[in-house]
Order: C-alpha cells, then sequence, then structure tokens
C-alpha cells in the first residue's frame, strides 16, 4: 500500500495538509475567536479599573512596581499588561492551540481520515504544531499591541518610565517590549511542549489542554517553595518574570537566556516525545 501510494503521480508527502489550509481551520473555530476576544478586552477591563479605582500606591517596604507606573504612558500600560497577563493568562492560549490541535481531531473521530488521505504522521504532527506555535505567537503580540494602542489613547505616548526611576524613550521602549513579547512566548514553549504531547495521548482536549495549565500551575507552586533551593532552578517557572530585567536602562540578559535555556530544553524533549509515541500508536479514531 506504502509503495503504491509513493508511486502514485503527483504524489508528495511535503504537500499533504498545506500548512494555509490548517491555518484556515484552525482560525475559524470558535475558540480561537473567544480567545483572541479574551486577551482582545483585557487591556480595556484595566484602564476602566485604574479610572475607577486609581493607580495603586507604592508599598513603602517593596518599593514601586510596574501597576505603580501604569499610568504614564502608553508604553507603561503595555508593560503592567503583560506584567498581570505572563503568569496565568497567556498560559492558556498556548496550552489552547497546542493541547487541542491532535486531541480534537480524535474526538471528533477524523484523525484517522486525515492519515488515510493519505498524510504522514510526521507531517500531521509538524503542522498542527507549527499552526499552533504560530496561534500561540500571534496571541502573545495581540494582547501588548492593543494594550500599547488603548494606553497610548488613554494615558499618552511617551517613554517608558521605570519603576527604579528614569525611563526609556519611547522608540527604546518599543524595542525593549518586543523583547520581552519574544521572551514570554521562548518561556511558554514548555508548556507547548506539555500540551502538545498530551494532545497526542489523549482523544479528549480538555485532558490535554487543562493537563498542560494544571501542571503549569504546579510548576508555580513548586517554585514558591524556598526550601527547593538551587532545584528550582530547573523549573520553567522560576524564570518566567526574567524579562522583567530587560526593562532596566542596562538590560540583564543573564536570567533571560537561562530561562529560554531551560523552556526550549523541556519543549524539545516534550515534542520528541510527542512523534515517537504518535508514530508508534495506533489510530482508531
Amino acid at each position: 500500500m506504502s509503495a503504491a501510494v509513493d508511486a502514485a503521480p503527483g504524489y508528495r508527502a511535503g504537500r499533504t495538509l498545506p500548512l494555509r489550509v490548517e491555518l484556515q481551520r484552525q482560525l475559524g473555530r470558535r475558540r480561537t475567536l473567544v480567545m483572541g476576544g479574551i486577551l482582545a478586552v483585557l487591556p480595556l477591563i484595566l484602564v476602566a479599573a485604574f479610572a475607577i479605582g486609581g493607580t495603586p500606591e507604592a508599598n513603602a517596604r517593596r518599593g514601586a512596581t510596574l501597576m505603580q507606573v501604569a499610568t504614564e504612558s502608553g508604553a507603561n500600560f503595555a508593560a503592567t499588561c503583560l506584567f498581570v497577563s505572563a503568569g496565568f493568562l497567556l498560559v492558556v492560549p498556548v496550552a489552547l492551540f497546542c493541547g487541542d490541535t491532535v486531541a480534537s481531531e480524535a474526538s471528533w473521530s477524523s484523525l484517522r481520515y486525515l492519515l488515510a488521505s493519505p498524510v504522514p504522521r510526521a507531517r500531521l504532527l509538524w503542522s498542527k504544531l507549527a499552526v499552533a506555535l504560530g496561534l500561540s505567537a500571534a496571541a502573545m503580540l495581540l494582547m501588548p499591541l492593543i494594550a500599547l494602542a488603548v494606553g497610548t489613547v488613554a494615558y499618552g505616548w511617551g517613554p517608558l518610565e521605570l519603576p527604579t526611576g528614569g525611563g526609556l524613550a519611547a522608540g527604546d521602549s518599543a524595542l525593549r517590549l518586543l523583547v520581552v513579547v519574544g521572551y514570554i512566548f521562548a518561556s511558554q514553549l514548555v508548556t507547548a511542549g506539555l500540551a502538545f504531547w498530551l494532545s497526542t495521548k489523549t482523544d479528549a482536549p480538555l485532558g490535554a489542554v487543562g493537563g498542560a495549565v494544571g501542571l503549569t500551575i504546579i510548576g508555580n507552586v513548586l517554585d514558591a517553595v524556598e526550601a527547593l533551593g538551587g532545584w528550582r532552578d530547573v523549573l520553567p517557572a522560576h524564570w518566567q518574570f526574567a524579562w522583567i530585567d530587560a526593562l532596566q536602562p542596562t538590560p540583564e540578559w543573564g536570567g533571560m537566556i537561562q530561562g529560554t535555556a531551560v523552556s526550549v530544553t523541556y519543549a524539545v524533549i516534550l515534542v520528541a516525545l510527542a512523534f515517537r509515541g504518535f508514530t508508534r500508536k495506533d489510530i482508531v479514531s
């Protein structure tokens, strides 16, 4: 059967399940639109919260934070939105797009028909992973871009005022925010890899998405246990806010380099496990 397929005129394994086709399918799904709407609405909610309650005052013991300078400029507001959402909210779209992608096909009983097209298993996984990561990256960009626009309208365009004093020029602050978004995406690769691996192991999309989010939360809890000492350095959650070092007059890159290395290492292992398990799995749905 395989030889016949390979010999079929015009058949090219690399042309099956094109990325544009998979992207169109995923963009048209309700969960994609709902997730985009939630990320777009968050900046508006924060603007309303600041209008009602005012900007929080600095704590004398902890000093100023991004929250205390949120209303200084549009750039400050965008940085604050990233600060309040990076720990959990931005985890959800990554887990959703990467965890739902294969498991949903199995739950619809369409996975075996895709493979019978015939789409090679590795090609199917690469197409779905690439689109899922692309949508995750788009989600990471959508929220700060809207926050920057909303913040500029509400608080004006100006330099990024730093909690520790001083500021960054508007042009520099935009570049730094882009670096921050890039790092947040890199730090979420471990969640993407975990969700994708679980998606190949179950026919329940919510199980894959919930499992990835749940294990990410467990990682955050473990990172809060100071008794673990140096063991926390191998937890991706330990480095999730290392991007704060980029919002300094002289950025520090050490923490972001370590965080990226930890996240990418876990992601590569998990994606490799996903491919290994899926190529040997009996597809019955």
